[in-house]
């Protein structure tokens, strides 16, 4: 028995532990077409940070050279050619120099956001879009396993969260590297031995910002978590209002929703306290190098070299240091954002990533073959298969002729929906075959095989929009006269013409404007628009009243007429004139043929039969028993759970 196909809470969370380096898992899969935009921006960035040296080198050297005449006209970098000789000619080139590098700054920060929004968003477009596609691809298991809110937040907040990285954060990061570097070289350049006493503060940011990263890594996983499970409890009620309403539990639910919000603040409380004490920390460790710089500079030209110090340092020197120190407080003080930021970002890119390599258990062969001409033959070959490690069917096995009706029956659970689901392919089987046409199921595309299908649930998906639209779903350019043509087979045209706008009415969030039978019978009219050559109809009618059953038994005779059909019925009188009936029970099949074989052979079926018709007082003990067992077990089909 396979059991990798379960997909449960436990292994969505191995698989967001297993990305390494998320940030750049997410670079090596994303955004390539705009990639050249990231450049462009991380060049704007660096040269943006390197003009914004270029004044207070400017001025501290004007100061010694021009103003008090100390010491030579030079600048990092510049050749000495370059430069004037005379004072005033000096004095116009730094004022021109400081001009042109605070216009060039700006210049250059306005390139730098305009291309790495651009880029970011490209990005946040492409992993949301990817995202969806794939959660469309994973199997149903993930689906019954994992809540609508948490895959809502995922593909609403988490990339949000990517997009606000990339969009400010990485290059801050970025010009924050080119700050401390190009400072730590114009430092050493003027002062090699001041500039220890400056540059002591990086290493021992550097350590504090390692501590904060590894205590901050868990907290933000933690608060990501904690925001699917909010949004799972506020989308489960809001769908479920109704209910709540009508059972007076707004109270309970109440109480709920500040439970899941509490701990969601608690969490984020948790992370925000560590910045209470990371960027106030960055803070006193710049305001101690400025301090330490303007003592040790000061003292050097009031006294000459203290301690160890040695040579000589200009006012113009000084000024230099103390301006570039005082540039680093405010970029120092933002690496608590950017780590925040990325930790932020790192957390919700594993969850997007962790979802995005979880495995499928039904995968298409390179070796697929289209499946065309369904004639509707169909057959199980001693299929057994089982969600997990206990079988759900146990070598069943039957053949279906093209153009034939089968009914499947049994008690709750039995494994009837299990049954046809193995035939769409939602899941694979774990021994034996299901073939349509000759073909397994397993050596043919998905697309394909599905296309051949048409099935109707008990309750049937709606999409916010007009009768028209949710008809045409599945077939986009069908005309308006087919719409009408498959209304009208599905008995659901003349509703539609009483309504207010008739084919153009619009239906609401799931069809909420209609009543059960309606909607039912909207979806057979888009199965029949959809021309399948197998049709399932699962608990189709179980859900309405006897008139509109009797509407929806007719479209389901009518469209059933020249096509394989598989009814899945409760109600025993909907496949009584089937062409076969299976009855199943825990996974096996106990009985078949017509319903009036099986009512001689006076089984299960004849007993559920029974049970129908009021005739309680014939049933046998051992049936009853059976059915209180089966009760109080509990459901086995998952599927049908």
């Amino acid at each position: 028995m396979s059991t990798d196909r379960t997909i449960d809470a436990d292994a969505i969370e191995e698989y967001r532990e297993r990305v390494d380096n998320p940030i750049w898992q997410l670079f090596r899969r994303y955004g390539r077409g705009s990639r050249r935009w990231f450049a462009v921006g991380l060049l704007a960035s660096v040269l943006a940070r390197f003009l914004s040296l270029v004044p207070p080198v400017v001025l501290g050297t004007a100061l010694d050279a021009v103003f008090r005449d100390d010491e030579p006209f030079e600048l990092p970098l510049v050749p000495a050619g370059w430069l004037p000789d005379t004072a005033w000619a000096q004095f116009e080139f730094s004022v021109a120099a400081m001009t042109v590098a605070m216009v060039g700054a700006a210049l250059l920060n306005f390139v730098r956001q305009s291309t790495l929004n651009l880029f970011s968003h490209r990005v946040k477009h492409e992993v949301r879009t990817a995202t969806y596609q794939r959660m469309q691809r994973l199997d149903m298991s993930f689906f019954n396993e994992v809540q609508t809110g948490e895959l809502m937040s995922i593909l609403s907040n988490d990339t949000n969260r990517l997009e606000q990285f990339l969009d400010d954060m990485m290059s801050q990061a970025i010009q924050l590297g080119v700050l401390l570097l190009g400072t730590a070289v114009v430092l050493v350049w003027i002062n090699r031995q001041l500039a220890v006493v400056t540059l002591f503060v990086i290493p021992v940011a550097g350590l504090f910002t390692y501590w904060f990263m590894r205590l901050a890594e868990d907290r933000y996983a933690d608060v990501r978590s904690s925001v699917g499970d909010l949004n799972s409890r506020l989308e489960n009620n809001l769908n479920g209002i109704e209910v709540i309403k009508a059972s007076n539990t707004e109270d309970y639910e109440d109480e709920r929703v500040r439970e899941h919000s509490y701990r969601y603040f608690r969490l984020d409380w948790l992370a925000l306290r560590l910045n209470f004490i990371y960027r106030p920390g960055l803070q006193a460790l710049t305001a101690v190098a400025f301090v330490a710089t303007f003592v040790v500079g000061g003292v050097w030209l009031l006294r000459g070299p203290p301690g160890p110090f040695t040579g000589g340092l200009s006012a113009g020197d000084l000024v230099i240091f103390l301006l570039l120190t005082q540039r680093l407080v405010e970029p120092l003080a933002q690496m608590g954002n950017i780590v925040d930021r990325y930790e932020d970002a790192r957390a919700s890119t594993k969850r997007i990533l962790g979802l995005m390599d979880l495995p499928t258990g039904v995968d298409e062969s390179p070796d697929a073959v289209e499946l065309d001409d369904v004639d509707g033959r169909v057959e199980y070959d001693d299929v057994t298969f089982g969600y997990d490690e206990s079988p759900v069917l146990r070598d069943v096995d039957f053949a279906v002729e093209p153009g034939e009706t089968v009914g499947l029956v049994g008690p709750t659970g039995a494994g009837k929906t299990t049954v046809v689901k193995l035939l769409l392919r939602l899941y694979d089987v774990d021994e034996g075959a299901v073939r349509v046409d000759g073909h397994d199921v397993r050596d043919v595309t998905v697309e394909s095989l599905r296309d051949a299908m048409g099935y109707v649930g008990q309750e049937n998906f709606l999409f916010d929009g007009t009768v028209r639209e949710n008809i045409r779903y599945g077939e986009f350019e069908a005309s308006d006269e087919a719409v009408v043509e498959a209304a009208k087979r599905a008995e659901a045209h003349e509703f539609i013409t009483n309504m207010s706008e008739g084919y153009d009415t619009d239906i609401g969030e799931r069809g909420v404007k209609l009543s059960g039978g309606q909607r039912q019978r909207v979806a057979i009219a888009r199965t029949i628009l959809q021309r399948p050559s197998i049709l399932i109809f699962d608990e189709a009618t179980s859900a309405v009243d006897t008139e509109t059953e009797l509407l929806i038994q007719r479209s389901i005779d009518d469209l059933a007429a020249d096509r394989t059909t598989f009814v899945i019925a409760h109600r025993l009188s909907t496949v009584r004139d089937a062409d076969t009936i299976l009855v199943v029970e825990d996974g096996e099949i106990v009985e078949r043929g017509t319903h009036d074989e099986l009512i001689d052979a006076d089984g299960l079926y004849a007993n559920l039969w029974r049970v129908q018709a009021g005739e309680l007082g014939d049933l046998p003990a051992e049936f009853v028993e059976r059915a209180s067992e089966r009760v109080a077990g509990g459901a086995v089909d998952a599927g049908e759970d």
